[in-house]
């Protein structure tokens, strides 16, 4: 019996030696995001960071890639792999981008995120794409996607940041 009330308060003691290391870690990992947070510079009014106007731009164009899909497949001219697309949900998904571009040109941190979500899913395809391709145009194809994807994804990280920052009120 004597074993296994040791064995039970080892037990504990482990438990509580794991739980004192999580707090002493979540604690230098929030003072490490306050330090990051100070480093930050609000936006000032009508202020956009430049990944965000990029971003605007390629999300236009691709939005009006959508429309031009969307038209071609209502009137017929456009088919997928034999089968003719649905005109609804290219233009649903052009709509979405128009979206986007519209809300990050504007700055929106809502926009900004729907872009990266957007860019996430674009990333895994053609992450899962470069599995099949078969000519070395299309593994090139692929890889810059994934690089351009990738790049546009990182960079806008600390945009956002930037974005949702609250107004620094100034010092009296």
């Amino acid at each position: 019996m004597a074993r296994r009330e040791r064995q039970r308060a080892e037990r504990m003691k482990r438990k509580a030696r794991a739980a004192e290391r999580r707090e002493h870690m979540a604690a230098r990992t929030e003072e490490r995001n306050r330090e990051a947070r100070k480093k930050l510079e609000p936006l000032q009014e009508g202020e956009r960071p430049v990944i965000v106007t990029i971003g605007a731009v390629i999300s236009a164009i691709i939005a009006i890639v959508f429309w031009v899909s969307s038209v071609l497949a209502a009137t017929g001219h456009v088919t997928v792999s034999g089968a003719k697309p649905s005109p609804i949900a290219t233009g649903a998904v052009g709509l979405l981008l128009t979206a986007m571009a519209w809300g990050m040109w504007r700055a929106r941190y809502w926009a900004v995120l729907g872009f990266q979500a957007f860019l996430a899913l674009a990333l895994l395809s053609a992450a899962l794409g470069l599995i099949q391709v078969t000519t070395v145009l299309e593994a090139v194809g692929t890889t810059l996607v994934i690089v351009i994807a990738g790049g546009l994804f990182y960079f806008m990280i600390k945009a956002m940041a930037r974005i949702q920052m609250p107004e620094r009120t100034p010092r009296e």
